[in-house]
C-alpha cells in the first residue's frame, strides 16, 4: 500500500506549516485526548461520579484546546490514551480497537491540521507482529502519521524484543519514527533495550518518551535517569520527550545536552503527558526554569558559569517546540520521498 492521497497531503502540508513556524511554536510532544463518546462505560461512570478521579481521568477532546489555550501551547502531538483502551484476549479485535483508537486521533489532527499533530499507536503483543505491522503502516500510508508508538510497559513486552525489532523496521522503512514509552515503571524498558533499539537503525531517530521516568517511584527510577542521560549522548538518533519525568531531571537533562552542542541540543522536547498530568503545571514550570536558566552566572551550575549563555532563544525555543518540529517535519518528508521512490 502506497501512501494515499489524502495521507499525501496530510503529509505535505504539515512539512510547510512546520517549516515555516518550527521557531515560534511551543508544542506539547505527549497527549493523549479521548473522545467522550468512546470511552468504556465503566470509566464514563467513575469520572462522572468521582471528581478527584485522575489516574487515567480523560483529557477530553471537547477540552483540548481550551486547556493548549491555558497553557500557552500551539500544537501537541497527540495518541490515543491506553487507560481507556481495555485489551481482550481476542487479537483480531484488540487491532480492531486499536485500529478505531488510531482513526479518532487522525480525524482529530484532519479537522485541526495547526494545532494537532497525530501519532499512531501499535502493539506486537496485543495484536500481533503482523496485526501490529499492518496498523503501523495504516498509521502512516492512510491516516498521515509521521510517529508510530509502542508501549511496552503498558502490555509487558521487551523494548528490544524480536517482534519490536520487526515492527520497527518496517517504521522505518517507511520514513517514519518509532517512538516507545520509555520509563522506569517497569523492568520492560531498560536504558540498554531503547539504545539496542537506536543502534538498529543508527541513521533514523527514535523517541523515549518520559527520557525513563513515566512513574517509577525517586529511589527506582535513580539508575534509569542516570542510564537514559548517557545512552542519549552516545546515540545521537535518540530524541527524548521530557514529559512524566522528575523535575530534577530534566535540569540535569537539559543543561548537559545543551552544553554538549548539536545534535544532542536538538535531542530534547517538552511534554506533560496530559492528562496524567497537567498541561499548564508542566508548561509554567518549563518556563520558570528556562528563566532561571538563562541567568547562569547565578544559577549555581559550573557548566553555566563557564557558559552563561547556554540558555540562549534559540536552545528555549528549540526545547519548546522547535526541536520536534523538524523532526516530525523530516519524517514527513521522508514518507513522501519513499513513496514517490516505491
Amino acid at each position: 500500500m502506497a501512501v494515499t492521497s489524502s495521507a499525501r497531503v496530510q503529509h505535505a502540508q504539515r512539512v510547510e506549516f512546520l517549516r515555516q513556524n518550527a521557531d515560534r511554536l511551543v508544542i506539547d510532544g505527549d497527549v493523549h485526548p479521548t473522545d467522550r463518546k468512546t470511552l468504556p462505560a465503566a470509566v464514563r461512570q467513575r469520572i462522572e461520579s468521582d471528581a478527584n478521579y485522575y489516574h487515567g481521568r480523560p483529557l477530553l477532546t471537547e477540552n483540548l484546546f481550551a486547556r493548549m489555550e491555558q497553557a500557552g501551547i500551539d500544537m501537541a502531538l497527540c495518541w490515543q490514551n491506553p487507560a481507556v483502551l481495555q485489551y481482550g484476549d481476542d487479537q483480531k479485535q484488540n487491532a480492531e480497537l486499536l485500529t478505531a483508537a488510531n482513526q479518532q486521533i487522525a480525524a482529530l489532527a484532519r479537522e485541526h491540521p495547526e494545532r494537532v499533530i497525530p501519532a499512531g499507536w501499535t502493539d506486537p503483543k496485543a495484536l500481533g507482529v503482523d496485526a501490529a505491522i499492518a496498523l503501523a503502516r495504516r498509521c502512516v500510508e492512510e491516516f498521515g502519521m509521521p510517529v508510530v508508538k509502542m508501549n511496552p510497559a503498558q502490555n509487558q513486552y521487551p523494548i528490544d524484543s524480536d517482534e519490536v525489532a520487526q515492527v520497527v523496521d518496517v517504521i522505518v522503512g517507511l520514513g517514519a519514527v518509532p517512538a516507545f514509552h520509555f520509563g522506569s515503571d517497569t523492568p520492560f524498558t531498560p536504558a540498554e533495550g531503547l539504545a539496542r533499539i537506536a543502534k538498529r537503525n543508527p541513521d533514523s531517530p527514535v523517541i523515549g518518551v518520559h527520557m525513563g521516568g513515566g512513574g517509577g517511584n525517586f529511589v527506582d527510577a535513580e539508575p534509569t535517569y542516570q542510564a537514559a542521560r548517557q545512552i542519549g549522548l552516545e546515540n545521537p538518533n535518540i530524541f527524548f520527550v521530557l514529559s512524566a519525568k522528575r523535575d530534577v531531571h530534566i535540569e540535569s537533562a537539559l543543561i548537559t545536552y545543551a552544553n554538549a552542542g548539536r545534535p544532542f541540543s536538538r535531542n530534547l522536547g517538552a511534554g506533560s503527558d496530559a492528562p496524567y498530568a497537567d498541561m499548564v503545571f508542566s508548561y509554567g514550570a518549563f518556563r520558570a526554569l528556562f528563566a532561571a536558566l538563562g541567568d547562569g552566572q547565578t544559577y549555581g551550575d559550573p557548566r553555566l558559569a563557564a557558559k552563561p549563555d547556554l540558555f540562549d532563544e534559540e536552545m528555549v525555543s528549540g526545547f519548546m517546540g522547535g526541536n520536534l518540529a523538524r523532526l516530525i517535519a523530516d519524517a514527513s518528508e521522508r514518507i513522501l520521498s519513499r513513496s514517490d521512490n516505491q
